[in-house]
């Protein structure tokens, strides 16, 4: 089902996203002959708010229609709005927001209420106690409407969080998704950064 989605996906995707989802496209068709098992031999397969979205749908409408039996999904905490540390994803994000945690405390309290099943906050986890918080999420896909309703507000707000993040430390590659994303919901408003003029700040300083 994952390898319908992205395939399609492909065919209109943006040209920055279009060797992520060829490179998803090539991890799933060789699966069963590298004998993957849960652990370091295998890997996150990386969609963007697209791809998760029409991917769990596609889960659903299999559930609901008794192909499948239910699922929770859930996401590893090295994803786009998961973890805040200043020595693991949030790294390399240099307004000065690498050292809080607000984005992994806004990203389970905004999951808990748009269909999450349940979330999860704590510390440590690669980096060691105090050194990083994590905020995580399950949800229960059952084949009810109610099940996409959550899939379509929820899995949106999960990435869009860190986007946003993202986009105001001026990455790049996250105001592209932002816009995007912005596109694909109206409702949703991410400010984007006033980016300057680095010869000008360079000039200023010397």
């Amino acid at each position: 089902m994952a390898l319908d989605v992205l395939n399609n996906q492909h065919q209109n995707a943006p040209e920055q996203i279009k060797e992520q989802i060829a490179d998803n496209v090539q991890w799933i068709k060789a699966a069963e002959e590298n004998q993957l098992v849960v652990g370091s031999q295998s890997r996150i397969l990386y969609a963007d708010v697209v791809g998760r979205t029409q991917i769990a749908l596609a889960f659903n409408q299999a559930i609901r229609q008794g192909a499948l039996g239910p699922v929770v999904l859930g996401r590893d905490h090295h994803d786009v709005s998961g973890t805040d540390s200043p020595y693991r994803e949030t790294s390399n994000i240099y307004d000065g927001s690498n050292f809080t945690a607000d984005m992994a405390v806004h990203n389970v309290i905004g999951d808990s209420f748009r269909g999450a099943t349940w979330v999860s906050l704590h510390n440590g986890g690669g980096v060691g106690w105090g050194e990083v918080i994590n905020g995580g999420f399950g949800m229960l896909l059952d084949g009810s409407s109610q099940a996409d309703e959550n899939i379509k507000e929820m899995l949106f707000f999960d990435v869009a969080n860190g986007l946003a993040r993202r986009g105001w430390a001026r990455n790049q590659g996250a105001i592209m998704a932002a816009d995007q994303a912005m596109k694909l919901e109206p409702r949703l408003q991410i400010t984007k950064p006033y980016l300057a003029n680095d010869d000008l700040i360079d000039n200023i300083i010397k």
